[in-house]
């Protein structure tokens, strides 16, 4: 091998290996040079508050995605623990805000409950057992509400959705609490650890000492968690909560960021900032072409090619 091959496949290698971690930092920055030099009035502050509100709620269920994908699993019920808790809100509010959001917060810990335990005692694929939730969480709100959509007009509630404390709205200050703690029990605790080792290697997990069952079942309770907390942020944003509507799709929306984010779906990795990053890029990609007057369709195509691209970088990295 000549010396400029050898540089040539080290450039290769070193490209693949950067791709995943970095790849949505750079698409991220293209895009918004992009919108500062096309997109009018892009960097007003009224338009990136529009962009920072509306990305909350993924952000806040993909924070929980990643810690599922870590594990090598999948948690398709998100949406419909969202929607649970948009139902659970307007039955419970005459007795205050923090009982109606307590409410709420235990109706989502008790799905993530049966999701784990699906998963770690019974056996279940992450995917049937959460599909499974998905179909019957929904459901759940479905019945509590009546199927009608209900109208929000406790002001101590919306304020949780339209207040703000420095110029920056509270859901955007929640939104970056929770990315940081997440990331604090993904680096800097045993449970994180622990989460990883099972993503990486499950048996060899199990033969180290690792309370399988138990962390899996936690990290399930932590994703229906904070599901439920986007799920009382949406309602407090938009005033109303509609249990057909709230959620919808939003896995989706969370498995891509993650994906884009650089988590692998093989697990044994979470990347909460580039989670975020992802979820901005996803955000800011659409807002972008509806600015640019570009079809959702096409839109959508951009986004199924970035996701291609991402999932085909984490498994070059993984076989490598």
């Amino acid at each position: 091998m000549t010396s400029a091959t050898a540089v040539t496949t080290l450039g290769k290698a070193r490209w693949r290996q950067l791709l995943p971690v970095y790849g949505v930092y750079v698409a991220l920055l293209v895009l918004v040079l992009f919108n500062v030099v096309y997109t009018d009035n892009f960097l007003e502050w009224s338009n990136l508050r529009i962009q920072l509100v509306q990305v909350t709620p993924v952000v806040i269920v993909a924070l929980g995605m990643a810690l599922v994908i870590g594990t090598e699993g999948i948690d398709l019920s998100v949406g419909s623990v969202m929607a649970l808790g948009a139902a659970i809100i307007p039955l419970y509010l005459g007795y205050g805000p923090a009982a109606a959001i307590v409410l709420a917060l235990v109706g989502g810990l008790v799905i993530g409950f049966v999701n784990g335990g699906l998963v770690a005692f019974v056996g279940l694929q992450p995917i049937v057992a959460t599909l499974a939730m998905l179909v019957a969480g929904r459901g759940i709100a479905l019945v509590l509400s009546s199927g009608r959509y209900r109208d929000i007009r406790n002001a101590d509630f919306i304020e949780i959705g339209t207040g703000q404390f420095l110029g920056v709205p509270y859901t955007v200050w929640i939104a970056a609490v929770l990315a940081g703690a997440v990331g604090f029990l993904v680096r800097r605790t045993v449970f994180g650890r622990r989460l990883l080792a099972i993503g990486d290697n499950r048996p060899a997990a199990v033969l180290a000492g690792v309370p399988v069952r138990r962390v899996l079942i936690t990290v399930y309770i932590i994703s229906a968690v904070l599901a439920s907390i986007a799920g009382v942020i949406q309602v407090a944003r938009i005033g109303s909560a509609d249990a057909s509507r709230i959620g919808l799709l939003i896995e989706l929306s969370a498995i891509t960021a993650v994906v884009v984010g650089g988590t692998p779906l093989t697990g044994g990795k979470v990347r909460v900032l580039g989670t975020v990053a992802g979820a901005l890029l996803m955000q800011l990609l659409t807002a972008t072409m509806i600015a640019n007057n570009l079809r959702d369709s096409t839109a959508q195509m951009v986004q199924a090619a970035i996701i291609l691209v991402a999932v085909y970088a984490a498994r070059e990295r993984r076989t490598r």
